[in-house]
């Protein structure tokens, strides 16, 4: 039998825990970061029960920081997670998320007419949030696409 005061989920003695993602989003900041093929110790909770979001993901990186340009990239997927950089236990710093105004080279465009696909060029998107969803309008074919269109 669980305590309440029991974590579900291993703390970690230095890095980064990213908390309040949105349920399903963990494995796309995943691969966001490249964290899959790391060799860190990542530790990572899946539709975890969360009193505000109902449920949610976790991920813990064990001896990585997060700069605070890496954070406002997760607000591509979790604009409301908290970002945690953790020392002997304890949490040293928390980072504010911000939505960056622009992307570039992290993801391709859905359009598969975009011009984008067919010349060496680096993607670019303008990132904006609609009614609390992120939209991203490519700066080549000026369409514009939900956060779950976009791939990596």
């Amino acid at each position: 039998m669980m305590h309440k005061s029991q974590l579900q989920v291993e703390a970690i003695h230095n890095g980064t825990v990213i908390d309040h993602i949105p349920a399903g989003q963990g494995i796309k900041i995943l691969r966001l970061f490249g964290l899959l093929h790391t060799k860190a110790k990542i530790t990572v909770g899946l539709n975890l029960p969360s009193v505000a979001l109902g449920s949610k993901d976790i991920i813990k990186v064990e001896n990585v920081r997060l700069t605070s340009s890496q954070a406002n990239q997760l607000a591509l997927f979790a604009p409301d997670a908290t970002v945690n950089l953790i020392e002997d236990f304890g949490v040293v710093e928390k980072l504010q998320l911000q939505l960056p105004e622009r992307i570039e080279g992290i993801f391709s465009c859905p359009n598969s007419n975009c011009i984008s696909h067919n010349e060496p060029v680096s993607s670019k998107f303008k990132v904006r949030a609609i009614k609390g969803q992120v939209r991203f309008r490519c700066s080549y074919c000026e369409k514009s696409f939900h956060q779950d269109f976009m791939t990596f």
